[in-house]
């Protein structure tokens, strides 16, 4: 099946018509894209958008042969023109399946939004997926597979068989990606393509960068590809560190990291603190922020967690940690920390020792948060002091363990390793 995309962006484009932001300001040349439209085996169209025609005749495809004009959004707007010989233009209920005279099968999806998503097989099984802008699945088939006869699994497989291809709004409802991974709808070898890119990230090298965290990648405007055949997809890094300073928005890019994944454990190191409602409004708002679909540990016990299986974790934050550790072993007091047969030094290592091991030696996908410290004002008592060397020592030794390593400054993620 070859598919080709005649655009890729949001349904007013980009950049938008008029709009002064940043992200518009820089959208040009190849950086620009047309609503998103797609041509499948010059058969079927997916959305009409304006200079349709045109565009498939600049990527050296006609419009004569197509059989099928599907719509999965509304079209706000001036109504568009249908191009002489294309059939009218609509949309399909949900979970009715069309056979096409080019041998083609298309079964409309329910959204959990105005919209209708499209799931197409070709002749020889490939099948993609088409979500329309701001939409998610409202329900998955128990076999992807079997509904639309695709699918090339053995009798001894179960559950349901993986897309060739997704085409979907990977920036906006990164939560779509994630069920259809739960549901097993989407796999390792599938091809996930983002389309329907608006202003909302700055185009070019920062989109490549949260498309790669997703496992998605972004194609130019005009691009054909071939459903089914092997593309590399991008390499997502088991372990990350994500660091910087207050309020620079570390916990959300590390939040966004795992956005597009399901059952993530989300470990909150800070815990519960009475008396303080300034503390409860910084975790409701961390909290409300989550996808539904993540529970929530509050545990300073991190080595067990690493150690065992399961989905990926998110521990927020690694200085917090630290202040538990530090309050256990009694690292506070001058008098404690050198001093003794056990100095809380050497306890403070061994547990701090113990944890980058866990680090080193965990074959789950973690994201860790931490905080950059020492760069300013130099703390005014011992403690403090100390508590800064400890945690610069070990934001290195954690970092050291990890694949990526991002510092995040006014919102802006650096790439430091990876």
């Amino acid at each position: 099946m070859e598919l080709t995309l005649l655009g890729t962006g949001a349904p007013d484009g980009l950049p938008r018509p008029h709009c002064p932001c940043a992200a518009c300001a820089t959208a040009r040349g190849p950086l620009a894209r047309a609503a998103t439209a797609l041509l499948v085996d010059g058969a079927v169209l997916l959305d009409l958008t304006p200079g349709a025609a045109l565009a498939a005749a600049r990527a050296g495809h006609s419009l004569n042969g197509v059989r099928q004009v599907l719509l999965t959004h509304p079209h706000d707007g001036p109504a568009v023109e249908l191009p002489a010989g294309l059939p009218t233009a609509g949309r399909v209920a949900d979970g009715r399946l069309l056979t096409l005279i080019s041998g083609h099968r298309v079964r409309a999806v329910p959204m959990d939004s105005p919209g209708t998503g499209y799931e197409v097989t070709a002749p020889g099984g490939e099948r993609l997926l088409y979500l329309p802008p701001g939409g998610a699945p409202a329900g998955l088939p128990a076999d992807n597979g079997g509904g639309t006869g695709g699918g090339t699994r053995s009798a001894r497989d179960t559950g349901p068989a993986p897309y060739d291809m997704l085409l979907a709004d990977v920036i906006g409802r990164p939560d779509a990606l994630a069920r259809l991974r739960a549901a097993g709808s989407v796999g390792p070898t599938t091809d996930v393509i983002a389309v329907h890119i608006g202003h909302e990230v700055p185009p070019g090298a920062e989109l490549d960068r949260r498309l790669a965290a997703a496992g998605a990648r972004a194609v130019p405007d005009g691009t054909t590809l071939v459903v089914g055949e092997y593309h590399a997809v991008p390499d997502l890094p088991r372990r990350t560190l994500v660091t910087g300073g207050a309020r620079s928005g570390k916990s959300l890019e590390a939040e966004r990291r795992l956005a597009a994944f399901p059952g993530v454990l989300y470990v909150a190191t800070g815990g519960a603190r009475d008396g303080d409602p300034e503390w409860r409004a910084r975790v409701a708002a961390h909290r409300d922020r989550r996808p539904g679909s993540w529970r929530t540990a509050e545990t300073c016990d991190l080595v067990p967690l690493l150690a065992g299986e399961g989905p990926p974790v998110l521990i927020d934050c690694l200085s917090l940690w630290l202040t538990d550790a530090m309050d256990r072993v009694g690292a506070w007091d001058d008098a404690t920390w050198d001093a003794g047969p056990r100095p809380a030094r050497a306890t403070l290592g061994a547990r701090t020792g113990e944890l980058v091991g866990a680090v080193r030696a965990t074959r789950r996908t973690v994201v860790l948060v931490t905080n950059e410290v020492g760069s300013g004002v130099v703390p005014a008592t011992a403690s403090g002091r100390r508590f800064r060397d400890e945690l610069g020592r070990l934001n290195a030794a954690v970092a050291a363990e990890c694949e990526h390593v991002l510092l995040v400054v006014a919102g802006q993620a650096l790439t430091l390793r990876g």
